[in-house]
């Protein structure tokens, strides 16, 4: 079976913001204290957040609560060994954690939205829960758990509904 590499998305976790939104104040988990925030905001999916002419509109996912957790992705692999994790959680706060360095920054109400949207998307019901290129050395590998489904990928098969959300959440992990 050929497998079929996307390129521009393997560096995907490296080419995230050190901000979540523009002006958010970064808090520092362990100390519980405000931590300097730069004024970038991630960059929005390259990708339109909506599917094609003809199908079903994601909408955005609902909110039972501030704690709830829709979605984490860990990020793991490649040359240097990395070991990043995003968690969004109910309230808006994006939780990171990259090298034992935790943030959290506070997501825009239009980017809060845009990821609960991301997540609504009917196309992720048809994503396969393993798509690993078995030849490929040294891959990012992406687990999200969402939905009550965990998620296991190196992006080597094109699906665009995954990868749309696995760029807009790559793009709260840190540098």
């Amino acid at each position: 079976m050929a497998v079929v590499m996307v390129a521009g998305l393997l560096g995907l976790a490296g080419c995230a913001s050190e901000q979540g939104a523009a002006g958010a104040e970064r808090t520092d988990v362990a100390a519980g204290t405000p931590t300097a925030a730069s004024s970038s905001a991630p960059a929005s999916p390259s990708a339109p957040a909506t599917p094609p002419a003809g199908s079903p509109r994601p909408s955005p996912v609902p909110v039972t609560g501030p704690d709830q957790l829709l979605v984490t992705m860990e990020v793991t692999g490649g040359f240097a060994g990395v070991q990043k994790e995003v968690a969004l959680r109910g309230d808006g706060t994006v939780h990171t954690t990259d090298k034992g360095e935790r943030a959290v920054r506070r997501t825009s109400a239009a980017q809060f939205t845009e990821l609960r949207t991301l997540l609504g998307d009917p196309a992720l019901d048809d994503v396969s829960d393993f798509t690993k290129n078995m030849q490929a050395a040294d891959l990012f590998q992406y687990t999200l758990r969402f939905g009550g489904r965990t998620v296991r990928t190196d992006l080597s098969a094109e699906e665009p509904a995954l990868d749309r959300l696995v760029h807009a959440l790559s793009a709260w992990l840190p540098k």
